[in-house]
Formats: C-alpha cells, structure tokens, sequence
C-alpha cells in the first residue's frame, strides 16, 4: 500500500509517494536525494541517521515516513552550507570531531538537538541534582555532553573532538546573563 505525504525538509516543502513500510530514512535518501543523514545500522543503535523531526532528534531509521506526514525534517544539510556553516559544523571543524565523517551529519544533528534540550532545562541522566531547580538549564560539562550523545557512535573514535565541539557551541550560545556554560 502506498502513501500520498508531504514532508518540509531542509526548508522546502516536498510531497512524494511513498510504500506505507518505507522508512523516513529511506524516503529522505532514495526518494529525495537527501544522503546527509547515513544508514548506518538500519536498527537505531549508531545514530548515523539522526535528523531533527519538528525540532526534536529522531533516529529516522526508526520512523515510517507516512507518520511524519506534514512534519519539518532538518538534516545536517539544512543546519547551514559551506558558505555559512552552523555554529556547530564549524565547531567540529575547528575540534578535528570527525575522521572519516560518515557519522557527522547525524553527530551535528544530535548536538542540535542536545543545546536545545539543555537549553528548554531538559535533564540526562548526568545531571547533577543542583542543577535542576525550575527554570534553569543543566550546565554542559564533558560528562554531561557524553550523556546526551552517548546515542550516536563513532567508529574511528573522535569522540574527544566531538564532546569538545560541543561544548564550545554551547559556550558560544550561552545566554551572557547566565554566566554558565549550557
């Protein structure tokens, strides 16, 4: 059975036919050329395929593309472009967090989604109990940061990069009010 859905991805409208069984990995790579986000596992354990769905990270190879009808979709793509890349694509850049790069764009995408759960004061299991009163956004230490993207694997191990890129977005975002690091 087929399905008649629209997805905005990377902020353009896009409407395609898609198998009821087809992933939203697979409609974003084989329906519409869109090979940031990496099939890497096919079963939601590396991460490679880590997308923002509405905001949120999303392992897309865990999500029928029918049930993100009408939803936004942004790939690593969509984050920026060489001419100006996000705060973070520079970040991993600048921190060598990345070797052979096929990770990346789902590691980019996972750190987006890891600033604005800290920053809406979302916390992780590294969270240390001071630091979730009502209101406040849990600081971005090394620990803390693995936490959050303990979800996305890297085989060649940059991971001392990557946790670096991190935090130096997240310093770079941080409210001047808040003094902290988040």
């Amino acid at each position: 059975m087929e399905a008649d859905i629209t997805l905005t991805v990377d902020g353009r409208p896009r409407a395609l036919r898609v198998d009821t069984r087809t992933t939203l990995l697979d409609a974003l790579r084989e329906h519409l050329d869109n090979t940031a986000p990496k099939k890497g596992c096919d079963h939601g354990q590396c991460g490679s395929c880590t997308v923002l769905l509405s905001g949120r990270r999303v392992v897309s190879c865990l999500i029928l593309a029918a049930a993100a009808d009408g939803a936004e979709v942004t790939t690593a793509a969509g984050l920026g472009d060489e001419a100006a890349p996000h705060p973070l694509q520079q970040a991993f850049v600048e921190h060598d967090g990345l070797q052979c790069g096929y990770c990346t764009p789902g590691q980019v995408c996972s750190a987006a989604g890891v600033l604005d759960e800290a920053a809406a004061g979302w916390p992780s299991a590294a969270t240390p109990p001071d630091d979730l009163a009502e209101g406040s956004a849990p600081v971005l230490t090394d620990a803390e940061i693995r936490e959050r993207m303990s979800g996305n694997l890297c085989r060649c191990g940059a991971y001392a990069g990557i946790v670096a890129a991190v935090g130096d977005a997240a310093r770079a975002h941080a409210p001047a009010e808040s003094g902290g690091n988040r």
